[in-house]
């Protein structure tokens, strides 16, 4: 028969799968606003991020009565407190598209605009880091979370391209610094959800292999996978 713990991390592994879908579609949300210069689908970020503040919370509760009624042990025992710092990193994910957002109105209201196809390439760079931080928490695949880690330097080297020449901008056009602004943080916010990808990779690797990753170097970490 199947156990009543692996019932209740089925459960726990589909609601977080929910919450992910919500938070790829905001992801697409925020950015289509400032690529398409079309701040009408503001609202559809602010509708998912009431739906994902309210899955954090159920998402929380279910681990704490998985904790507290089953005792799990070892794996199972990573996998939900993996779950935990996952569910989190998804909610906070979300804040940063709801800033993104708000970023893009603001842009999106006081032209002149300026070139921004480095941000539109950051963008794609970060929408494909929460793919491949989903997929890989779904799958248990090492790889996946190994490719979301290398892909942060990328969008690291993106992010200060986009301050260098919005600094740059802002210097020729006084009256415009506002516009700069949002395009840096609009640039922080996808940076910022990158970064919280990294963090579901670790947390992948981790409750796969119980070896903890973080704060180490890129060369390092990789060292120890092979372990």
């Amino acid at each position: 028969m199947q156990r009543t713990l692996d019932i209740g991390l089925n459960d726990l592994k589909e609601q977080l799968i929910t919450m992910a879908g919500y938070l790829e579609l905001a992801v697409v949300y925020c950015t289509q606003a400032w690529k398409n210069q079309d701040a009408s689908i503001a609202s559809s970020v602010y509708q998912i991020e009431d739906k994902v503040n309210r899955a954090h919370l159920e998402v929380d509760a279910t681990c704490l009565k998985l904790l507290a009624t089953q005792q799990p042990l070892a794996f199972d025992l990573r996998f939900i407190l993996s779950v935990i710092k996952t569910n989190t990193d998804i909610e906070r994910m979300v804040d940063q598209t709801v800033n993104i957002t708000r970023n893009s109105e603001y842009y999106l209201k006081h032209p002149p605009f300026f070139d921004t196809s480095d941000l539109s390439l950051m963008s794609d760079h970060v929408r494909q880091m929460v793919k491949n931080a989903i997929d890989a928490f779904v799958k248990s695949d090492v790889n996946l979370a190994r490719g979301v880690l290398e892909a942060d330097d990328k969008v690291d080297r993106l992010k200060d391209k986009v301050f260098k020449d919005a600094l740059a901008w802002m210097k020729g056009h006084s009256e415009d610094i506002e516009q700069g602004l949002n395009v840096i943080l609009i640039a922080r916010n996808l940076e910022r959800i990158g970064d919280h990808s990294t963090n579901i990779a670790e947390d992948v690797i981790f409750s796969i292999s119980g070896k903890d990753i973080r704060h180490k170097s890129l060369g390092q970490r990789f060292q120890e996978n092979k372990k």
